[in-house]
């Protein structure tokens, strides 16, 4: 072991050493020391706000979407009673580590500020409760519908105002149309007068064709109120005594990688597979579907046993953001809720208001429907009126058709804000076109208000039919 005294040079790199060691030190001492600070004046402050996110679109165009607040400290749970929402919309509310969602049942109002405000939000690190809001406006609506013209038809987008109408997609041929989260689909027809799908992006560019089950008819297209799931009956071109497909209901998703995917039938095992009318349930994988012999079914497109729920006339409609359906029996209407299988009758109109028709629910669940009531001379309708009916059974009327047009669609917007009817003016004047789906050659949309400021006023009369809102096809 060497014995040599220390250099000068060894002696200055052990005193820079140390200083560095002790220069050191006290730097993370000061760091702990202020991050020490900080976190207790961020426990003494409690929670605040770092970040808000809201797709403000989306939040009025359909149900499920969500503000997210993120915080400055890990939060206690957040309940539904700390949370305010105004205008008033049903909601859900969770939270995760420094964040807490507030989840809106239904689509949200267009062209509205809305204010939502959580108090009592505290960490769960202790401290002093804080109260955290975000404001924010949502857009005006648009909407898409369908217009035939001579030799060419035009799919068009517009807003309420329906002075700023934008052409999207055109074809020599167009029977019907849907709209979902994130595309259009196009029911059209070939040169050989068969059915092809189109699909195309909201604004009608990057067309591509779907996979049908065959060459066909493709009847009743419908689309779900979220993503991108649609659905259809198809009919072989060529059925015949000797067999064929009829009417068998398929699905088909246009998600990112699933557009090239062969569409799903749905099959019932025993009974008539052929489907008459059919509704997606919301917020499910779940289609609810009426059979040619009567049968009603509960039934899933992923498989897993079906659920018989009787027979039934009609299905009138599903409320969006709900289980809810209405269906008419034999004996009358009535209210399923396809989460239960439980059925209550639908209380009915007093007789002075008209004699019943098409049944609206409005979306929720809360037993209100939108219902179609013609007056009678006899068998001659002189008019009819277009009422919001409450769970009870009372009446407001928000629409009447004079006695010369002809009411033949009502349809409710996602929010349940508006109601869009598709009437038929001088009807007698009026000749059908000659499409599978035939409808007069002059239709009108009329949008009008149910709830707002001001409830039973007329927005806006459309050119043209099928406006996004409808959950089925048009039936002239």
């Amino acid at each position: 072991m060497s014995t040599d005294p220390p250099t000068r040079r060894s002696q200055a790199r052990q005193r820079r050493s140390r200083a560095f060691t002790t220069s050191f030190a006290v730097v993370i001492g000061v760091l702990a020391a202020v991050g020490l600070g900080g976190a207790a004046l961020t426990t003494a402050q409690g929670p605040r706000i770092t970040q808000v996110q809201i797709d403000a679109e989306a939040a009025v165009a359909a149900s499920g979407s969500r503000i997210l607040f993120t915080t400055t400290q890990s939060l206690a749970e957040v309940t539904a009673e700390q949370v305010t929402v105004s205008p008033a919309a049903d909601f859900t509310v969770d939270t995760a580590g420094r964040t807490v969602g507030v989840r809106f049942a239904l689509p949200l109002w267009d062209a509205t500020e809305y204010t939502v405000t959580i108090s009592d939000v505290a960490g769960i690190g202790g401290g002093p409760a804080a109260t955290i809001t975000e404001t924010f406006t949502t857009p005006p609506l648009e909407v898409y519908l369908l217009q035939r013209g001579e030799g060419e038809d035009t799919v068009f987008r517009t807003g309420l105002a329906g002075d700023a109408a934008v052409p999207v997609f055109t074809a020599p041929h167009i029977e019907d149309f849907r709209a979902t989260s994130g595309h259009l689909v196009i029911a059209t027809r070939d040169d050989e007068d068969l059915s092809e799908l189109i699909v195309t992006a909201l604004d009608g560019s990057d067309p591509r064709t779907l996979p049908l089950p065959g060459d066909g008819m493709v009847t009743n297209l419908q689309s779900a109120d979220r993503g991108d799931l649609i659905g259809y009956t198809f009919t072989d071109a060529d059925i015949g005594p000797n067999g064929g497909r009829e009417s068998v209901l398929h699905t088909a998703s246009l998600g990112a990688g699933r557009a090239d995917d062969d569409p799903t039938p749905i099959t019932i095992e025993g009974g008539d597979y052929r489907v008459e009318d059919w509704r997606f349930v919301p917020g499910t994988d779940s289609v609810l579907l009426l059979t040619f012999d009567g049968a009603l079914t509960l039934a899933s497109a992923a498989g897993g046993e079906p659920v018989a729920l009787g027979n039934a006339v009609v299905i009138h409609g599903i409320a969006r953001g709900s289980t809810q359906a209405l269906v008419e029996r034999i004996d009358g209407l009535a209210r399923i809720d396809l989460a239960t299988a439980d059925e209550e009758p639908l209380a009915g109109t007093a007789p002075d208001l008209g004699q019943p028709g098409a049944v609206t629910p409005l979306p929720g669940g809360t037993g209100e429907t939108l219902r179609v009531l013609a007056h009678l001379d006899g068998f001659t309708v002189i008019s009819t009126d277009v009422a919001v009916v409450d769970a009870d059974g009372s009446a407001r009327t928000v629409f009447t058709v004079p006695p010369e047009d002809t009411l033949l669609q009502t349809c409710v917007s996602p929010s349940g804000r508006y109601a869009a009817l598709l009437v038929a003016p001088d009807m007698v004047d009026n000749p059908y076109d000659g499409y599978a789906l035939p409808l007069p050659t002059r239709l009108e949309t009329h949008v009008i208000a149910l709830a707002g400021d001001a409830p039973d006023n007329e927005i806006v009369a459309l050119s043209g039919f099928d406006i996004s809102w409808c959950q089925n096809a048009t039936r002239g």
